[in-house]
């Protein structure tokens, strides 16, 4: 009977009884919500209960704690998997503030309403909606990249306050993947990384189940997975059945003893273990059926009609055994972090800012202030000396660029390279792996560092998940894009970048800036670093333009509301928009119509995302909805701009690729000369109202 079934009196082991109740409560979630996955966390049941039971350094009463091991879940359609665990290991739920709630991080009501409204168990799982999960993941690959960020910053910082007798910071990171993530690029660029780096502390775990959403992953994968990873400089373990524990005990211990690169596990196991339909795609990617269901029970030994069935004891054994290593962990390192703090305290303090997502007080000082110049400088220099300014003054600030830190001027200048001998330097070189560059540094932001990357504009196809995934998350990561125009000039068009201001500036929660001046950006760094929840793409000139005169215009510090009045008419009956190198055109233009009797205002709006947040009162004040001749200056696609020019306002944008020539050839030949713009406003003015 069902009532009866228990850890002590059920004809099987507890392990055995605990790995089927994480596989029965994934199949029960499924059928109920019938929709999907149960495959995986029924074939990699055994190999989490493994981990969980008896490595993982985790205490379920405080799952923030800083030294903690990190599981990362890659697979993330096999959300079901981590559900169950968090529920069985009795993982409690904090608020956003890290405070408890008092109830458990995943209740068996939870799991009931899986994939359901509202609920604390969606179909991926997703990074501050539910307790202990570390990411978010879904899109294959993502979890591998952001598990090489946790683990690059486990290694930073120890290497910045570890100190004789205080190892604060000595954790592992563990990651579940499977053939699709090995099939997606970025797990490949992110392990090409970690070998290279030599990081001990990451342990990857491939499911290599052979099957994907089509089929047999024969289709389209048949590649030697462990003998790739041997050439990136893993350590890679082979483990034939996953439901052979104690050869995933022995895999896991090998991993803690090798202390000089990373490991691969690799182990084979079938989808959908012990169903009637194991290995198929019903198996993979849907509710098995009411009927399989009960079969699928049968051949666990579970009773056919129970749903959601928790046995006597599961529950309590299973947390306890992780409770006993975590709980004890976790007191120790409190107790370690209270001398530390008294011998080090501004360590200490440091840290304890950085779990309050706080950067370091007083950097804002260090910001430069840059004088009139005709001549100006291209904003990738004026943004990298900011960055030089106040990165002494931010020790979480770290990054790189993807081979390209010379052109985006993103190196700290004296600062030493992060690398395997060296992991307490500033500088990361990720190499021409863009892809990767974006996901690490959104799992480095999830392990208290200030991460930075950057590359040019137009590459800003090649990351555009990690980007979208930083929004998501509402991590601070800051994305520095450089060459952001035509202005890139003889590399043409492949490096010219057009559409993708719009794509970025699509992404919900992403405060795309594009500063016009280096006053504006280093008001653009100033608003990055203080963004707490919000990723931020900067988006930087190559070519120089002119340091406006802020004695004759507005300050800077306007850009702090996304767009603010430069200068001109205070009754203007023509408003000229401009952001990065074409807020000089706007300004020109503005003073040629003015000597001609033409009221006219010049608006930089460097950042619509900070626009919008501004009440309606403010931005009528910049806009005024009266005036309608309005025109948008910007080398770059016009999509979007008609939220701002409306329907009697006109565009000077590009509406083509660009093409390879000098940039003042390039400018002539696609309007962006003071001639054409004087004239795009002339006429609208001539327009009948």
């Amino acid at each position: 009977m069902v009532e009866t079934m228990n850890a002590n009196s059920a004809p099987k082991a507890l392990p055995r009884l605990t790995i089927d109740t994480i596989r029965t409560l994934a199949i029960d979630a499924v059928q109920k919500a019938n929709s999907g996955h149960p495959g995986t966390p029924m074939g990699l049941a055994p190999v989490a209960y493994t981990l969980w039971h008896d490595f993982l350094r985790y205490d379920p009463e405080k799952p923030d704690w800083p030294n903690r091991d990190r599981f990362v879940l890659s697979v993330g359609h096999a959300s079901m998997l981590l559900y169950a665990i968090l529920h069985l290991a009795g993982v409690r739920e904090i608020d956003a503030d890290g405070n408890p709630t008092g109830a458990p991080a995943v209740s068996l009501d939870d799991i009931k309403a899986f994939r359901q409204l509202d609920s604390k168990t969606p179909g991926h799982p997703e990074y501050r909606i539910t307790t202990g999960v570390e990411t978010t993941t879904g899109p294959l690959g993502q979890g591998c990249g952001n598990s090489v960020g946790m683990a690059i910053a486990e290694r930073a910082l120890a290497a910045r306050y570890n100190k004789p007798g205080y190892p604060l910071f000595d954790h592992d990171v563990y990651v579940l993947c499977g053939d699709g993530d090995m099939m997606e690029g970025v797990s490949s660029e992110a392990a090409s990384i970690a070998g290279h780096l030599g990081l001990s502390n990451l342990c990857w775990i491939y499911d290599s189940n052979h099957i994907s959403i089509e089929g047999s992953t024969d289709l389209a994968f048949d590649e030697d997975v462990g003998k790739r990873f041997e050439s990136y400089g893993w350590h890679v373990i082979h483990v034939d059945d996953a439901n052979d524990t104690l050869a995933v005990a022995q895999a896991l211990d090998s991993f803690k003893a090798t202390g000089d690169r990373p490991t691969l596990i690799v182990v084979r196991s079938v989808i959908g273990w012990g169903s009637p339909r194991a290995g198929s795609e019903k198996a993979h990617g849907e509710a098995l059926g009411e009927e399989n269901v009960r079969a699928t029970k049968r051949v666990y030994g579970w009773p056919e009609d129970a749903q959601f069935l928790v046995p006597d004891g599961v529950l309590e054994a299973f947390s306890a055994a992780l409770a006993g290593r975590g709980t004890e962990a976790r007191r120790a390192w409190e107790a370690l972090f209270e001398r530390y703090a008294q011998e080090f305290s501004q360590e200490a303090g440091e840290i304890e800012g950085l779990r309050r997502g706080e950067v370091t007080p007083g950097w804002e000082a260090a910001i430069p202030d840059f004088p009139t110049d005709a001549k100006g400088l291209a904003t990738r220099d004026s943004g990298g000396k900011v960055l030089n300014a106040v990165a002494p003054l931010i020790p979480a600030l770290l990054g790189g660029a993807a081979d390209l830190s010379p052109s985006t001027k993103t190196d700290i200048k004296g600062a030493a390279s992060f690398e395997a001998d060296d992991y307490a330097g500033k500088n990361l070189h990720f190499g021409v792996r863009e892809h990767a560059m974006g996901s690490i540094a959104n799992g480095m932001a999830l392990s208290y560092l200030r991460p930075y990357t950057g590359t040019f504009l137009v590459f800003a196809d090649y990351m555009r998940a990690p980007v979208r995934l930083a929004a998501i998350m509402e991590l601070p990561v800051i994305f520095v894009f450089t060459h952001d125009s035509i202005g890139v000039g003889e590399d043409g068009p492949t490096h010219q970048p057009i559409e993708h201001l719009a794509t970025l500036r699509a992404i919900p929660g992403l405060d795309t800036i594009r500063p016009g001046d280096a006053n504006e950006a280093a008001e653009a760094w100033k608003a990055a670093l203080s963004h707490t929840h919000e990723p931020t793409a900067l988006i930087f000139s190559r070519q120089a333009m002119p340091t406006l005169d802020r004695q004759q215009y507005a300050p800077a510090s306007g850009l702090a509301r996304g767009g603010y009045v430069l200068g001109g008419d205070e009754d203007p009956e023509l408003i000229l928009i401009g952001t990065g190198s074409e807020l000089q055109l706007a300004v020109a233009a503005h003073e040629r119509l003015s000597g001609e009797g033409i009221r006219s205002r010049v608006v930089s709006l460097p950042s619509w995302y900070l626009f919008e947040k501004q009440d309606r009162a403010y931005r009528d004040s910049v806009l005024p909805p009266g005036v309608t001749a309005r025109v948008a200056i910007e080398q770059a696609g016009g999509f979007g701009w008609d939220r701002y020019v409306g329907p009697a306002g006109a565009t000077v944008t590009m509406s083509t690729f660009g093409a390879s020539a000098p940039i003042a050839k390039l400018q002539q030949k696609f309007g962006f000369t003071l001639d054409h713009v004087c004239d795009v406003a002339r006429k609208l003015l001539r327009q009948p109202e």
